[in-house]
């Protein structure tokens, strides 16, 4: 059954990816972008042209995740023309490179408002729909580093990636009585593919960085050169997106809490395979067993 999708963050990387792949099979798609007018006009003109190429129902809708009145304005154009949603996909992140100390807690704050309050948002805006319909999907794309090996100079997107990954976690439970229902994506560090590494923000605080760069010199570099080198020769970044439409497409029920996509394999999907093992257990023990699956209307 096709269905109707919101995907933020969805002017590169992962989130067009997905966003072509979703189209491609068979799912009327929204993707959000903000400054559709501006800095990504390339990009909505690539997905009509897309749309048109392929025969598929690809639109563009702006979406400022950090704006609530962007988000809201985007959800109630996606539902004056369907009617409904049925899948909400959190795909919109940031990313920054440079000694933790080195950023001000202003910076910190920034890179926390995407990618977590930037959810929040989205949710807000989003969910009534879902929790009236008693039915919807919620992706959460994250990232490995939220329990994988973390290498340094990446804190303040690890710490947001794990601040949107506990918040995933605890509106899974939270939601599942609507019959709406939680998977999140774990993607590795994909080197190629994505602009996350080539546009990634850098620190204000200058000295910080020099004095670092006594002992830590070109770490930065170091860190992207030895990822590389860990990846296999058939890492294919659009394997994330294929993973998402697998999701969708899975019957409402059955579709998996986690998902992971990491070619290097750091580790993380042996460290969230025990989190979300305590996770099921403690709520059974507490009685709360039933908020591990959806509700799902009959």
């Amino acid at each position: 059954m096709s269905k109707i999708i919101l995907i933020s963050g969805a002017s590169s990387g992962f989130g067009a990816l997905a966003a072509r792949a979703l189209a491609r099979a068979g799912h009327t798609v929204y993707a959000g972008m903000r400054d559709r007018a501006g800095r990504n006009a390339r990009a909505v003109a690539a997905a009509g042209e897309y749309a048109t190429e392929h025969g598929v129902d690809l639109r563009t809708v702006e979406l400022d995740v950090s704006s609530q009145p962007s988000v809201d304005t985007a959800v109630a154009t996606v539902l004056a023309e369907q009617g409904r949603l049925d899948v909400l996909i959190h795909n919109a992140g940031h990313m920054v490179t440079g000694p933790a100390e080195a950023f001000t807690p202003e910076e910190l704050a920034a890179v926390y408002d995407t990618n977590v309050l930037g959810t929040q948002r989205l949710n807000r805006a989003a969910l009534p729909q879902l929790r009236a319909q008693r039915s919807g999907l919620v992706v959460w794309v994250g990232s490995s580093s939220t329990r994988g090996g973390t290498p340094p100079y990446l804190a303040p997107y690890f710490a947001a990636k794990a601040g949107m990954d506990a918040l995933a976690v605890s509106y899974a439970a939270e939601l599942t009585r609507f019959g709406i229902e939680t998977s999140i994506i774990v993607p590795g560090a994909f080197t190629e593919g994505t602009n996350h590494f080539a546009n990634s923000g850098h620190p204000a605080d200058q000295a910080v960085v020099a004095a670092y760069d006594e002992l830590y010199p070109a770490l930065t570099e170091q860190v992207g050169r030895r990822l590389a080198e860990l990846e296999p020769p058939d890492a294919d970044v659009a394997s994330v997106a294929e993973a998402i439409v697998t999701v969708v497409d899975t019957p409402a029920g059955k579709r998996p809490f986690r998902v992971h996509i990491d070619p290097s394999d750091d580790g993380a999907e042996v460290v969230n395979g025990v989190a979300d093992r305590v996770r099921a257990e403690l709520l059974t023990r507490i009685g709360l067993a039933d908020l591990l699956r959806p509700h799902l209307a009959h």
